[in-house]
């Protein structure tokens, strides 16, 4: 099983009746142009307390800078952000209950480790038997009791956003910003980290806003997901959601692997997908009309071809450890099957697919187009 597998199974036994209160954040309205290009256009948001909120999209959508505007390092040229229902959109950053962790570790190699940690609360003045308890206790949340006294350049990567993330928490922010933390870091431990963090969530009882564009680590410790695409969101929900009723063909093709087609809708729970038509459960997309469709490799049966819907051939396959990977011609289309059982590359297939496992999507009226705000 892959990773983004392994990720998937992991979202999806969440149990997403977690308990989150009123509106900790708004974003009313946000735009951000930097020269000619705008990176956010009309941007409305609203993040719950102790959600964990990830931001998901491609490079350039505008997540990293929507991070900078709620940390106050950049202000919108439009829009409003309130917190906790009072308007902090030109309050300093070191004024908002928001601490950030960036993508590199950014800790003071002069400092130890200890100091790197305590350096918020002493410029709050604060005692030093305090600085000691809350240092002491950040490092025991990160795991690393007993690095007090090390230096920076001593630890490996995953310590030093251990670290980066300890100094953050010390002060108890009502909210942490996380902007890309784990990417420089190795697959298994920034898998490691990704539990990590969950935990910590869970034992702080804050409210995290997490920038990526990896989809494992979406689907692996979101409560509510963002997709994002050139500054306006498309689709916004569980992970469950968001993988197996994407809103649209972007999302679809952003998160996991995907059969996405150009197919018309004949009526109710019937949809010609490669000029054959396909039982479907949905309803409401009228008659005759254009939609785009998705079905998930691993929902893709390969029988004999006389009980297929529609006969292809199978192209290659490739061992994936849990399950093969099969291209499959069928109509002139190449159809990506997960599947545990291995069928010979040349083999004459049938495709079938279970009509719920068929994903109808209505075609955006232009690319970028906004699918719904956090309801």
């Amino acid at each position: 099983m892959s990773s983004f597998e392994h990720a998937v199974v992991f979202a999806l036994s969440i149990p997403y009746n977690i308990p989150m209160s009123y509106k900790l954040i708004e974003l009313q309205s946000v735009s951000k142009s930097f020269g000619d290009l705008k990176v956010l256009d009309n941007f409305s948001l609203y993040v719950r307390e102790n959600e964990f909120l990830t931001l998901l999209g491609p490079s350039g959508c505008g997540k990293t800078t929507l991070l900078r505007i709620l940390g106050g390092f950049e202000t919108p040229d439009e829009g409003r952000i309130l917190f906790d229902g009072v308007d902090i959109t030109d309050l300093a950053p070191n004024k908002r209950q928001l601490n950030t962790v960036f993508q590199k570790d950014t800790l003071f190699y002069h400092m130890s480790v200890a100091e790197n940690i305590a350096f918020g609360l002493r410029i709050r003045h604060a005692s030093k038997a305090l600085i000691k308890e809350k240092t002491d206790y950040a490092l025991h949340l990160v795991g690393l009791d007993g690095f007090a006294d090390r230096m920076p350049d001593s630890l490996s990567g995953g310590q030093a956003q251990r670290i980066a993330i300890a100094r953050a928490i010390v002060n108890e922010p009502k909210v942490l910003l996380l902007d890309e933390p784990l990417s420089a870091l190795d697959l298994k431990l920034r898998q490691d980290m990704q539990y990590e963090l969950i935990r910590l969530k869970e034992e702080l009882g804050i409210t995290f806003i997490y920038v990526t564009h990896d989809q494992e680590e979406a689907l692996t410790m979101s409560d509510s997901i963002v997709v994002m695409n050139a500054g306006r969101i498309q689709q916004i929900g569980t992970p469950e959601d968001i993988y197996n009723e994407p809103k649209n063909a972007f999302t679809a093709d952003f998160i996991g692997d995907g059969n996405i087609f150009d197919a018309l809708m004949i009526h109710d729970q019937h949809v010609s997908i490669l000029g054959t038509d396909f039982e479907c459960v949905d309803t409401g997309f009228g008659e005759n009309n254009p939609v785009d469709v998705i079905i998930r490799p691993e929902d893709v049966e390969l029988v004999s071809p006389e009980k297929g819907t529609i006969e292809g051939i199978v192209k290659s396959v490739i061992f994936k450890g849990v399950h093969y990977e099969m291209d499959v011609d069928a109509h002139n289309y190449h159809w990506l099957v997960h599947s545990t059982k291995m069928v010979p590359e040349g083999t004459p297939v049938g495709i079938l697919v279970d009509p719920f496992n068929i994903q109808v999507m209505h075609k955006p009226s232009r690319p970028d187009e906004e699918a719904a705000n956090h309801a």
